[in-house]
């Protein structure tokens, strides 16, 4: 089983919403709730790129155009790790991934399947 399993994708028109979950199913409470957390995307034919992260004190990190529309949130009690989405475009279709950072912001785990999230008009 991943570290960490992805899920909440879907297909939404333009100015639609969607929320994504990040699980933790094989890590214990003590190892998660420590843990820097962030969502990434990666869109067709382009680099995986950081979305928004959020630490173990929940300060947030936003990438630029996400900001205003984006809102990330974990739940330790729960192992997860969520991505709030409005007023999503076709610029935000791609495929959603999370990941743990390192102390050198680097992704920790092999990353899993990912989520798809299309907006189509």
């Amino acid at each position: 089983q991943a570290q960490l399993v992805e899920s909440g994708g879907g297909l939404v028109q333009p100015g639609g919403s969607l929320r994504l979950s990040c699980r933790a199913p094989r890590m214990i409470f003590s190892v998660f709730s420590p843990k820097l957390m962030a969502w990434y995307r990666q869109a067709p034919g382009k680099d995986r790129e950081l979305v928004a992260s959020i630490s173990s004190s929940r300060a947030t990190v936003y990438a630029d155009s996400v900001k205003g529309r984006f809102t990330i949130s974990r739940d330790n009690s729960r192992k997860t790790v969520f991505l709030h989405m409005n007023s999503l475009n076709t610029e935000d279709t791609a495929v959603y991934y999370c990941n743990a950072l390192s102390a050198t912001n680097e992704p920790e785990y092999t990353w899993g399947q990912g989520t798809q999230v299309t907006i189509f008009s």
